[in-house]
């Protein structure tokens, strides 16, 4: 992943980058094993990476607490920062992998281990996490930045092989559409898709005052355990399900799947799927017509997506599927 691979390092100082958050602020001393306590650190913070410091060590343990870390398992960090949790982690697993995109935050989480027992056990990969291969790991904790929240939450549940748990802090919004169960007013794809993929708890509120400088809103830890194994379906075409469902979850299916943008889509794939499988085309019936007959056998025409759970959408996509009709 990114540039370079490096083993290190004392000091202290932020909480949340590598183009994805994570990682404790200026926390009131240190792990033990010998690693150095967190001291004032005159690095700025860059908005770009949404570098957040978490200044409150109880949140700190508690987020340890929550992964439940065993003393034989790899730890995936996403955006270290300062190093006030990944010292607490070293103390708790056989080994963290530090992902950092920020390459001054680097040198000081180097310089805080370095020349102390936990120095062995912390592996600190530079560069971009969402645009890498993830190393292997048994549970990733992180602090993630908005802007890169969905990207990681899916790159980790697509991650193989896979992993026991995450533990993971976001903006108390996006936490709460992650949870959302459908007829709340925050369901939604990412709800659907995340819940299909795992099991997702809400597991500590986080205020703001915890971190400086203190972010505009409310954060949230939440546990995602990937459910293993996986339901047997191309997420994909799945994904493109959802994706035409919720272009207005308030709507009705019928009068969203009546749109011509819709139904010339589902012509396309139509045409591709049964030219790759070597079937004859059915032109007996106009695609509309066929799609109409489909929601309407299912009794799918007056549902509308915000009420809809993950067995309504699974049946819809094996009705579609029956038919020839696909999504990717």
């Amino acid at each position: 992943m990114g540039k370079t691979s490096k083993r290190g390092g004392a000091p202290a100082g932020r909480s949340g980058s590598a183009t994805a958050g994570g990682g404790a602020g200026k926390a009131k001393g240190a792990a033990g094993g010998g690693v150095r306590n967190a001291r004032p650190s005159t690095l700025e913070h860059n908005s770009q990476f949404g570098q957040n410091f978490l200044v409150n060590p109880l949140i700190v343990t508690g987020i340890i607490q929550k992964a439940d870390l065993r003393p034989s398992e790899t730890v995936l960090e996403i955006g270290p920062g300062s190093g006030n949790l990944t010292v607490k982690l070293l103390d708790a697993a056989k080994k963290v992998t530090a992902c950092e995109v920020d390459p001054r935050w680097v040198s000081e989480l180097q310089k805080r281990v370095q020349g102390t027992p936990q120095q062995r056990k912390l592996e600190i990969v530079v560069g971009d996490v969402l645009k890498n291969e993830l190393p292997y790991f048994d549970v990733c904790v992180a602090n993630l930045p908005y802007q890169i929240s969905s990207g990681i939450v899916f790159k980790l549940l697509l991650h193989r092989p896979f992993f026991r748990c995450a533990v993971l802090m976001f903006q108390r919004e996006f936490a709460q559409r992650l949870v959302a169960l459908p007829g709340d007013p925050l369901y939604c794809r990412l709800s659907v898709n995340t819940q299909l993929l795992a099991k997702v708890e809400h597991v500590m509120k986080v205020g703001k005052n915890n971190f400086r400088p203190p972010p505009k809103v409310e954060s949230s830890v939440v546990k995602i355990t990937p459910r293993n194994p996986p339901p047997p379906i191309n997420f994909t075409e799945w994904d493109g399900l959802l994706r035409i469902a919720f272009i207005r979850k308030n709507k009705t299916l019928g009068a969203i799947f009546r749109q011509s943008k819709i139904v010339d889509l589902l012509e396309k794939n139509y045409k591709t799927f049964c030219a790759m499988s070597g079937k004859e085309i059915d032109g007996g019936v106009t695609m509309k017509e066929r799609v109409v007959g489909i929601l309407e056998r299912g009794e799918f025409v007056e549902k509308r997506a915000r009420t809809m759970d993950i067995d309504d959408f699974l049946m819809l996509l094996d009705s579609f599927n029956r038919e020839g009709i696909h999504f990717a």
